[in-house]
């Protein structure tokens, strides 16, 4: 694929240009550039993209989706190319949004997705992107599309029904955030906007840990010190999910690499904030966030639980991030998207956030989503089962 047909959407015509990303020069540069004229995520900024690009496997073959009106570039995207078997026998050639398609690589977990565009137009250039897309990728092609933001998601939406796509949902979830100008209107803070068992449960927590010593919340001012809160994140982060048999984040090879050099360039701009909390000198929890035009989002955390579950030290962490973002007039603390039982109780705000495939409704896609709910149904079946077990093991009687 090329340049194409220039997409008409009313104000001006939008010429398309879609090159391999090594046939493009100054990337940056054209990058930067539109992200101040944009309204993109912290995952569409440079920092992240530029970081990304630069650990890609050596297999990825990133494209550049090129927006240009009147020829001023107001939209940019990067798409990868791979074919994957789903289900073993299932062979589908995809295009990747600001992903690769190698799963292990994709656990950098990319969210707030979309297509960077001028906020003068923004809606405009989505859709042109995506009926560029829809018209051009060959027969039986498909668009994978994760962890989109809302706008981007009615576009391709909108797209989609206008050629007969159809539009699998691949995995469901919401963003869950604290909107803390919300806050501000309230009285008492934010600890008083909780409902009232959460309140009494942090309040309960804080309590308990004062006992043992002061409380403190602490931001890394220099890279060396967000480095080594990094590798405590990892150590606690890596032992909560050995003991559930799982792999962490950690085990994917590019993610403390990546992250080292997000953290370096992201640190002393304070687009990056490792926040450390610690209890009588011992640490309980730490937090890694991004800050992006007011918003802070929280990526990754790292805790030491305890057997008294009364101790509750990822709530207490993100309660008091939460007002240190109040305290420095920032909008927003979003968990973002990654299902905790604590979030909901600590937001009081929520969007859908959801990872989905576009493309020909022909048979192999219907194949695929039947085999795909047949999975889903067999998974919730087996959790049943285990709970089911779990409780007879709890309730078996003395000396079975």
């Amino acid at each position: 694929m090329n340049t194409g047909p220039s997409i008409d959407e009313g104000q001006a015509l939008i010429d398309i240009d879609f090159l391999p990303l090594d046939r493009v020069p100054d990337l940056k540069g054209r990058w930067t550039d539109l992200e101040s004229r944009a309204d993109g995520s912290f995952f569409l900024s440079w920092l992240w993209v530029g970081n990304w690009l630069e650990k890609l496997p050596r297999r990825a073959r990133p494209h550049l989706l090129i927006a240009r009106r009147e020829g001023w570039i107001v939209g940019l995207a990067i798409l990868c190319p791979r074919t994957i078997w789903r289900f073993g026998f299932l062979r589908t050639r995809c295009w990747f949004l600001h992903e690769t398609g190698d799963a292990l690589f994709d656990r950098l977990f990319v969210e707030y997705n979309g297509i960077l565009a001028d906020q003068s137009c923004a809606e405009a250039v989505k859709l042109a992107c995506f009926r560029w897309l829809d018209r051009t990728l060959a027969d039986g092609e498909e668009l994978i599309l994760g962890g989109l933001e809302e706008e981007a998601e009615r576009a391709v939406r909108r797209v989609a029904a206008e050629s007969g796509d159809s539009v699998q949902l691949r995995a469901a979830d919401c963003a869950q955030w604290v909107d803390l100008d919300l806050v501000r209107r309230g009285k008492g803070g934010y600890r008083a906007s909780l409902g009232r068992n959460t309140r009494s449960a942090v309040n309960r927590a804080a309590k308990l840990y004062a006992e043992r010593g002061a409380v403190e919340f602490r931001v890394a001012e220099s890279v060396e010190e967000a480095l080594a809160d990094f590798a405590l994140l990892e150590k606690m982060h890596q032992a909560r999910w050995s003991a559930r048999g799982q792999a962490g984040a950690f085990d994917n090879p590019a993610f403390r690499p990546f992250h080292h050099n997000l953290i370096e360039q992201g640190v002393p701009t304070g687009a990056v904030r490792m926040c450390r909390t610690s209890v009588g000198g011992a640490t309980i929890g730490v937090l890694y966030n991004f800050v992006h035009r007011g918003r802070v989002l929280n990526y990754q955390g790292g805790f030491a639980y305890e057997q008294d579950n009364r101790l509750k030290p990822g709530v207490l962490s993100h309660v008091l991030a939460i007002e240190d973002a109040l305290a420095r007039g920032e909008s927003c603390y979003d968990f973002m998207s990654t299902p905790s039982g604590h979030k909901p109780l600590l937001s009081n705000a929520q969007a859908p956030m959801n990872w989905i495939a576009v493309g020909p409704d022909r048979m192999t896609r219907q194949a695929e989503a039947m085999l795909r709910q047949a999975a889903a149904q067999a998974r919730q079946a087996c959790r049943k089962v285990r709970r089911e077990l779990g409780q007879l093991s709890w309730h078996r009687p003395a000396g079975f």
